[in-house]
Parts: C-alpha cells; structure tokens; sequence
C-alpha cells in the first residue's frame, strides 16, 4: 500500500491554505491508501521561537480545530483511505518537560508522531538551523566551523532519541540530515557518514522508525532527500523501518518524488 507519513496543511503558519480535504482527495486520486498529517505542535510552554515571523508552531487554538477536523475527515473517507492523525514535534534541547507535558495530555490522541530537530541550542541561544542560509552561514560563524554546525545538530539528533519524553514520545525521527539543507550554498565538504551511520544504528537498537523524506530533493541547495540514497540503502539493509514522508507543505508538493524514493 502507498503511505505519505509526513504531511503538513493549512494549520500550518508557514505553509499553505489548501484545504484537508485537496490533499486528501489527491492522495485518493494517485493511490494511496495511508497518509498520516503531521502538523508542527504547539509551541512549548516558555519557549521563544527564534525565526522572524514566530510563525514554527501551530497555536493552541488551531491544534484543537486541527484535531476535530481531521477526526471527523478520517470518519468521512474511512471506506476511501486511512487517514492518520498526527504531529511533528519539535525536540529543543532544556524543554523536554514541556514536551513531555504536552504528549501527556495529548498524545493519547495521536495514530502517528514524528520526533524532529530544527532548532539547535549554543551559548544559551536557540537558532531555527533550517530558515535560511543567511542563518546558517551566521550560525557557523558564531559556533565556529560548518563541520562544528553538523556535530551539534547531529548531537541534538541523538538526544532526541536518547531522550525520556513518556509513553507518547513518537516512535519515527524527522530528517534526520536536515542539516544538508543549506550544502550547496556553504558548499564545503563535511564528512559526516559516521554520524549519520551512528544515529540510525541506534534508531534501529531503540526501536525507532526512519522519516525517509524527499523534501530536499526540491531545495535549491540541497537537492537529495533527507536522509541521502546511499544512507536510505543503508537503513534498508540493516532492517530499519522506512516510512517515505513528502513533508508536504502545499498540495502540489504532495507525494513528490515518491517514485524516485521508492527505487
């Protein structure tokens, strides 16, 4: 059966106005029998979102019409498609309680959750690593080297996984090499398959799932999913399990690139 895991909509403030029902009614049109929308959760208590619009999160308010909404959706199209309902989570390093906090109460909700990283912590600070490469570059700076930029982020991953976060903690890591985003533009070279070989060894011992995302296949500067083919095989070989996420953000980017992928 088709599945698009990773799935964003109009809930979201950096995202689209398509309605639910576009996206569902395309997944219908080419095949897919389970999708899984993973709006970005509400932003944890006392947390200050470093990107310029503060626009990373789903407000309290729209996660709950986001909730009945697609609750009832899932009871429209059941003899159509399963239709799972879900978030993507921001893992921030010094708010695991606050995270925690949430998935105790709202995580008995949730059919699927994905565990991501966008914001690194250094020097007390938090800087959104994806918003831009004017950021990125910026970031470097402050840190010290691009390759320093890569260990942390990589770091930040593995806290993720390691981290306690209750029964609720979602069970599939975000794009894990997120981090490649901005490589064409830096365009230095980093090494970085012994971390990325490390942390989907320990996905596969904790009993993690892998997002394998095509998001970055459409990014000017990164042009490769997250994670890349060669670490895909990887994860395939070792006998992780693989859930293709489009990270759709609009309906046309819907399903992108899920052929390639699944090659």
């Amino acid at each position: 059966m088709k599945r698009d895991g990773h799935i964003h909509s109009p809930y979201c403030p950096h995202g689209s106005t398509d309605t639910l029902i576009s996206y569902i009614e395309k997944a219908i049109n080419e095949g897919f029998g389970d999708i899984t929308f993973t709006e970005h959760a509400p932003i944890p208590n006392g947390f200050i979102d470093p990107t310029p619009d503060q626009d990373s999160f789903m407000t309290k308010k729209a996660f709950y019409q986001y909730v009945s909404e697609i609750q009832k959706l899932q009871t429209d199209y059941a003899n159509k498609i399963k239709i799972r309902l879900g978030v993507e989570l921001d893992y921030i390093v010094g708010f695991e309680k606050q995270t925690t906090d949430f998935l105790n109460e709202f995580g008995y909700l949730f059919d699927d959750a994905i565990l991501s990283v966008h914001f690194l912590k250094h020097q007390g600070q938090y800087t959104c690593i994806d918003f831009s490469t004017e950021v990125f570059n910026n970031f470097a700076a402050e840190v010290g080297s691009v390759a320093a930029v890569y260990k942390l982020y990589y770091d930040t991953v593995m806290q993720s996984i390691k981290a306690d976060l209750g029964r609720f903690k979602p069970k599939r890591i975000g794009h894990p090499t997120l981090i490649h985003k901005f490589q064409l533009a830096h365009g230095q070279t980093i090494n970085d398959e012994a971390h990325i070989h490390h942390i989907l060894d320990t996905m596969l011992e904790d009993g993690y799932e892998l997002d394998v995302n095509s998001a970055g296949l459409s990014k000017k500067y990164c042009k490769e999913p997250y994670p890349p083919k060669p670490y895909i095989t990887y994860a395939k070989n070792i006998g992780l399990p693989l859930i293709f996420g489009s990270d759709a953000h609009q309906v046309a980017d819907l399903h992108k690139y899920y052929t390639d992928i699944i090659k």
